[in-house]
């Protein structure tokens, strides 16, 4: 799921890294505080002020949620599974979330990799106001 930090509430918790080369923003809801750190969301930011949407999920991660989705209905009763911005990580933490990050950079960048969101300056402020 693409979530734009002004959709984030204020029960969320961030985690930031920072390289030379980009800012990693991961976003800690309060049902992934249990330390699993194997279903994260996070944001890509660049240097050029771009800043790109990840989903981090490990295939554990993947089938408890498919499981979940059986008893809730969602995608057909679990029947299939999609997130736009996946990125399937080996191994939980955050470690392997940036090292996916730096992989994908390394490999020429986000683009047709990772959704791109608007305006992260916009984002940063909390403006939600379309004709601002």
């Amino acid at each position: 799921m693409m979530m734009y930090l002004e959709d984030v509430s204020d029960r969320d918790l961030f985690h930031v890294v920072t390289e030379p080369e980009f800012a990693a923003v991961f976003i800690i809801s309060e049902e992934e505080r249990d330390g699993a750190e194997d279903n994260i969301d996070a944001q890509l930011r660049l240097p050029d002020g771009t800043c790109w949407s990840a989903s981090f999920m490990t295939l554990d991660a993947i089938s408890v949620v498919m499981r979940r989705w059986r008893e809730t209905g969602e995608c057909l009763n679990g029947a299939y599974f999609k997130v736009h911005d996946l990125v399937i990580i080996p191994e939980p933490g955050f470690d392997a979330m940036v090292r996916a990050f730096r992989g994908i950079l390394d490999e020429g960048g986000p683009q047709g990799v990772l959704p791109q969101l608007d305006d992260p300056e916009k984002l940063d402020r909390g403006d939600t106001d379309p004709e601002s």
